[in-house]
């Protein structure tokens, strides 16, 4: 299959693709990071953050303008949206002047109210649900690590967050095993768990448990994220206590597959849930990782955009 079925597509959640579609949109992006495929999509991109962001506002800016396209920043602070403008008025008024919109927010139901209103393309860049655009990246990285998904196990240590969610749907989608563990009280959502097992099937396994140990047994891939989401920074201190079994250590590393690699979205707080020893060691890939997130977003933009391949 080809990416042109996801022209005028949103992209709201893992599950908005179809296996076939990752594998395309994947293909692709590993084509323009080679520099084997040249696309050009002279289009005009929105951000609407309403939280803070690096990689993500950085890798969207420059992958549109590789494209041969333009960025607006719509800073919240400086558009009507924080004086309370609806955001059904805002989608109608934004898709006449843009192509299309990544937007960063907190509920997951402000971004699917947005592309309900709008008829561009709307990509969710991280609500407190999910981080779709994120787990593109973390499954370029591993495909291009192993030269394959299927069969592989991924095993996620920490907070059952929005991170968490979209690692165990495109992990089920790519015929991927996926391992969480997470203290009792920090588990996934419940609907995320149920939406993961249904797509794994008999694919693949899903496994939710609060030993770190059982997790990484076995596991080609060790993921983790802070332990504290952000909104949530006033809890870490409290949260510390309750996580340190699941930080990501050398002893933790050592019992999972010997070329088992670490991944990490960033930013990352070092020797809380991840040490300075293995974020700096030999099997980290997280600096390849926050690479391909310019290469999976470019490979998204041109693909719901329909560039032009040279």
């Amino acid at each position: 299959m080809s990416v042109a079925s996801l022209q005028g597509r949103d992209f709201l959640s893992m599950a908005d693709f179809s296996t076939e579609e990752i594998q395309a949109l994947l293909q692709l992006a590993a084509q323009m990071k080679a520099g084997a495929v040249q696309v050009r999509c002279a289009k005009v991109l929105g951000l609407l953050f309403q939280k803070a962001s690096t990689r993500t506002r950085v890798s969207f800016s420059v992958a549109i303008y590789q494209l041969g396209g333009q960025v607006l920043d719509l800073n919240a602070t400086v558009t009507q949206v924080s004086r309370g403008e609806p955001t059904i008025d805002t989608a109608r008024v934004l898709e006449r002047y843009l192509d299309v919109v990544a937007i960063r927010t907190f509920e997951q139901q402000e971004v699917e109210t947005f592309a309900h209103y709008a008829k561009i393309p709307v990509i969710n860049a991280l609500t407190d649900l999910e981080h779709p655009c994120q787990v593109l990246a973390d499954l370029l990285t591993i495909q291009e690590e192993f030269g394959t998904l299927a069969g592989l196990t991924l095993a996620y240590l920490g907070d059952g967050n929005n991170v968490a969610h979209s690692l165990m749907l495109g992990c089920a989608l790519m015929g991927m095993n996926v391992h969480i563990a997470t203290p009792a009280e920090y588990q996934p959502d419940a609907g995320i768990v149920e939406r993961t097992r249904a797509i794994a099937c008999d694919r693949s396994s899903v496994l939710l448990t609060q030993d770190p140990y059982e997790a990484v047994t076995g596991a080609h891939v060790l993921y983790t994220d802070v332990w504290a989401s952000m909104g949530q920074e006033d809890l870490a201190a409290t949260r510390i206590p309750i996580f340190q079994p699941y930080q990501v250590n050398e002893a933790l590393l050592a019992q999972a597959e010997p070329k088992a690699i670490v991944l990490h979205c960033l930013p990352a707080h070092r020797e809380e849930e991840i040490t300075d020893a293995v974020i700096e060691g030999s099997q980290s890939r997280i600096w390849d990782e926050a690479e391909n997130r310019l290469h999976a977003q470019k490979a998204l933009l041109a693909s719901l955009l329909g560039g032009v391949s040279s």
